[in-house]
């Protein structure tokens, strides 16, 4: 193994492991509401439009906190921006068991949203400074592959909670379900003020020879961009960016298909398979569980390859297919389960290898605005998702209208790919 590898090796098994236990825990904060709503529901006298609204206006308070959190982290560097970003939204994440109306449901998502909003975009513009880009959409995905991990492990978890601990102590499920899953994010965000550092030249665990190499390394990929053209180097820049703006509207529709499903797949086994949360949550390890397999395949074979633009078009389609099935043939039964499987396989494959392309985009500020910009616009999705799909639950009374809908959304995020990297003759 030469110097090179050994070096890149030490780096990513001391930033990866922690870092992918930061994203479980950011992502089961951010998602455990569905499993919440199972009892939450029916014990507050929601409806599916309330939950809906709730659980999507988590990204309203992200979008509008996204751009300037990550501008921040920036300026204070790394290390404490993401500590703080950890521990707010750990602290906000336990007080959800004291939700008690809807206003205060929404109140709470809301700030949650803002807590944590800079968290994800500020992971991945943090990767930038350590890896160059033939590296990075590995990097992503082993770092994304939290979010299927997270629903294989908080799934069960989350059931397990609900169904063993409601009214323990005079609390209900739910409650209890907030308080022990917000927890850890404080614990492990006071730990990142100790174990990261803001970039290589800080880094006391390489000695200078390593440190020297991965600055070199940057700077001949920094010199690389601006040989190719690639010279967005100001706010300014990123926002003007036609390519900025339709990777906004490409990630829109991926996220559509994340959160729109993420957060009614509980319901949908509840409504298609058991009313037992604790095997809701087992059913939930499959497809999660095979995702976290794919996006880690598809994302090392586009960087082996160098290829993306099939790569991720292929991933939006095969999303496209899994919730058109869902939507033609039913979410029941085995049928239902594989379709289920193959769009939320397809949804996490896209967004493997969706991050590799900003960041060969952008450098410099605009990579922080740019990357924080896309992410927040994208995100938007989160709220619109979850929100029409209660809404058409409620004037349907099915979930076949909203999977046709993220089939759409899938199938036009395949067509941007497509068009915004076709080869000009």
């Amino acid at each position: 193994m030469d110097f090179e590898t050994r070096t890149y090796r030490k780096a990513t098994w001391r930033l990866l492991p922690f870092l992918f236990c930061c994203y479980i825990l950011s992502y089961l904060d951010r998602v455990n509401v569905g499993f919440a709503k199972l009892q939450m529901q029916t014990d507050l006298g929601f409806s599916d439009v309330v939950y809906g609204a709730g659980a999507g206006i988590f990204f309203i308070g992200y979008f509008f906190f996204e751009v300037p959190s990550n501008l921040l982290l920036q300026r204070f560097g790394a290390r404490i921006w993401i500590a703080r970003i950890m521990i707010t939204w750990g602290v906000i994440s336990s007080a959800m068991m004291l939700i008690h109306d809807r206003m205060t449901f929404f109140l709470l998502r809301f700030l949650l949203g803002m807590a944590e909003a800079g968290f994800f975009p500020g992971i991945i513009f943090y990767l930038t400074l350590w890896y160059p880009r033939r590296y990075r959409s590995r990097m992503v995905a082993l770092f994304m592959t939290a979010i299927a991990l997270s629903n294989v492990i908080g799934g069960p978890l989350s059931g397990w909670i609900l169904s063993f601990m409601s009214d323990f102590h005079g609390l209900r499920g739910w409650q209890w379900l907030f308080l022990l899953e917000g927890l850890p994010s404080v614990l492990v965000g006071a730990l990142t003020l100790r174990w990261l550092d803001d970039g290589p030249a800080q880094a006391r665990w390489l000695d200078a020879k390593e440190k020297d190499l991965l600055v070199q390394r940057l700077q001949e990929e920094e010199a690389l961009k601006k040989a190719e053209g690639v010279h967005s180097n100001t706010l300014r820049d990123a926002f003007a960016s036609s390519k900025v703006w339709l990777l906004c509207a490409l990630y829109f529709g991926i996220i559509m298909g994340l959160y729109g499903f993420g957060f009614w797949l509980p319901q949908v086994l509840k409504d298609s398979f058991t009313q037992e949360p604790w095997k809701i949550g087992l059913l939930t390890m499959l497809p999660w569980g095979l995702a976290a397999v794919s996006m880690v395949a598809a994302a090392q074979h586009s960087d082996v390859t160098g290829e993306r633009r099939w790569h991720l078009s292929l991933s939006c389609l095969l999303a496209f297919a899994g919730f058109f099935g869902c939507g033609a043939f039913g979410a029941s039964h085995l049928t239902g389960l594989f379709f289920i499987s193959i769009a939320t396989i397809g949804v996490m494959c896209s967004l493997a290898t969706f991050w590799a392309v900003p960041t060969a985009l952008l450098s410099g500020a605009a990579a922080a605005a740019g990357i924080a910009w896309i992410n927040s616009v994208g995100n938007l999705a989160g709220y619109v998702g979850p929100f029409a799909i209660g809404l058409l639950r409620d004037l349907t009374h099915t979930m076949s209208a909203g999977f046709y809908g993220l089939a759409l959304c899938s199938l036009a995020s395949a067509l941007i790919v497509l068009a915004m990297t076709r080869k000009k003759g």
